[in-house]
């Protein structure tokens, strides 16, 4: 069986402004990496992103690495499971379904199958989720609907690889 989901919803804001709230780190801090992001999402480059939603514990950075941009359209990454060893593929899509409209679909591939990878994209679905609706809240209402969401919820160890650090699973 091959593990990949796809999440989706739509946002009353033109693509441009949408597309932009995950490209801009600033944008994106605002909102979904709580801890920070460390530069745009440029084709080629990695970035570090991470979460501070746990007053005292904050969760990476991850190394996130942007390999594919279409302005308006696409931004594709790859990162680490969350038990290490290789990454998985997200795909951001964007797509403009009227002037004010924006249908933003995320969609994750690549575990390997076993147990640990079910439960990890498990949890990457839920976040993936979880961003499309911060990002709702944020391009049209400009909130932080992660404030005070997750305090106290999860701990560092709950991202960590047996044997060193990985990312989160809450994506």
């Amino acid at each position: 069986m091959e593990l990949k989901f796809q999440v989706q919803t739509k946002i009353q804001k033109p693509v441009e402004e949408v597309f932009d709230a995950v490209y801009n780190p600033d944008k994106l801090s605002g909102y979904f990496t709580t801890g920070g992001a460390s530069a745009p999402l440029n084709e080629g480059t990695t970035v570090e992103w991470a979460f501070a939603d746990t007053p005292g514990a904050e969760i990476g950075p991850f190394p996130v690495e942007v390999k594919e941009v279409i302005p308006n359209k696409l931004i594709a990454v790859e990162w680490e499971v969350a038990g290490g060893g290789y990454n998985t593929r997200v795909e951001m899509n964007f797509e403009k379904t009227g002037p004010d409209e924006t249908l933003v679909k995320i969609s994750e591939s690549g575990w390997k199958g076993n147990d640990d990878d079910l439960k990890s994209s498990y949890g990457n679905c839920m976040g993936w989720s979880q961003m499309l609706s911060a990002l709702k809240a944020f391009t049209e209402y400009g909130i932080n609907l992660r404030k005070g969401a997750y305090e106290g919820l999860y701990k560092p160890e709950d991202f960590e690889n047996k044997s060193k650090d990985s990312r989160s699973a809450e994506a």
